[in-house]
This record gives structure tokens, C-alpha cells and sequence, in this order.
């Protein structure tokens, strides 16, 4: 194993233990509400381990996991379908639609199962969606950055 490898790979894992650690302390130590889904965890594979990649970018995070969460709601709050026929049509429309916008980011694909099994309401967007995004992009800049001292965005 080369040098850079081993140092892309322990960053990778103190920047995800930092990240996913703040989103949890604010998830279950504050009366804030929730901030994590487990798509997060996929997140912080591009983010943290391949932050070049066009599908870590600021814009993909937050508008990929936003696109295929609210696919995911509409399906579950408006479209009275066997749920499984609703969750590979929303999985599917929300893959295309991330494509479409230009704002595809491949953990986010995995939104509507977690929305449709979850039965979750449209504050689901806010909290953990947006507000989970944002301190994920704000941790990913800072950290990238300054501290790894990568081009990132």
C-alpha cells in the first residue's frame, strides 16, 4: 500500500467520524430534531475519499438529497400505490430527475426507500435533509480545504 493511499484513507475516516459524530450529537443530545439518514454515510464516501468527483460537489449533495427525498414524499403522501410498485417508481424517478437537474449524487438514490419505509412527513426535507446537508457541506469545505488542503469545491 502506497503512502497517499494510507493517509486518503485515515482522513477519509477521522473527517466521516467527525462529520457523522456532530450530526448525531445534534440528533440525539439536542431537542433540535433528527439529522441523520443513513444515505449520509454514502455521502461522506465521495465527499471525504473523492471529493474531485463531480458527484461530491456542494450543489449534487444538497439538491440530489433533496430532489429524491421529496420524490420520496410525494409518492408516500400522494400516490396510493402498493408500496412495491411506489418505491422502484420513485427510486427510478428520483435517479432520472438527479440526472436531469445535473445535481446527481449516487448516496441520494437511496432516499425514497428510506422516505416510503419511514412513512415521513414533508418536514423531512427540512430537518434532516437541508439542515443535515448544509453542516455536511460546511464540514466538507472546512475540512477539505484547510485542514487536507484539497481544491474542494
Amino acid at each position: 500500500m502506497n503512502k497517499d493511499k494510507i493517509i486518503k484513507s485515515f482522513l477519509a475516516l477521522i473527517f466521516t467520524t467527525i462529520t457523522i459524530g456532530i450530526l448525531t450529537l445534534l440528533t440525539y443530545k439536542t431537542n433540535f430534531g433528527l439529522f441523520l439518514i443513513a444515505s449520509f454515510g454514502s455521502s461522506m464516501v465521495l465527499l471525504y475519499g473523492y471529493p474531485e468527483s463531480p458527484f461530491a460537489k456542494p450543489k449534487n449533495i444538497l439538491f440530489g438529497h433533496l430532489v429524491t427525498s421529496a420524490i420520496g414524499i410525494l409518492f408516500y403522501n400522494f400516490i396510493p400505490l402498493p408500496i412495491y410498485i411506489s418505491i422502484p417508481l420513485a427510486v427510478g424517478l428520483g435517479v432520472g430527475l438527479m440526472i436531469l437537474l445535473d445535481v446527481t449524487h449516487p448516496p441520494a438514490g437511496g432516499n425514497p426507500i428510506i422516505v416510503i419505509l419511514g412513512s415521513v412527513s414533508f418536514d423531512y426535507l427540512f430537518s434532516p435533509i437541508l439542515t443535515g446537508c448544509l453542516i455536511i457541506i460546511v464540514f466538507g469545505i472546512f475540512l477539505n480545504k484547510f485542514v487536507a488542503k484539497k481544491k474542494y469545491p
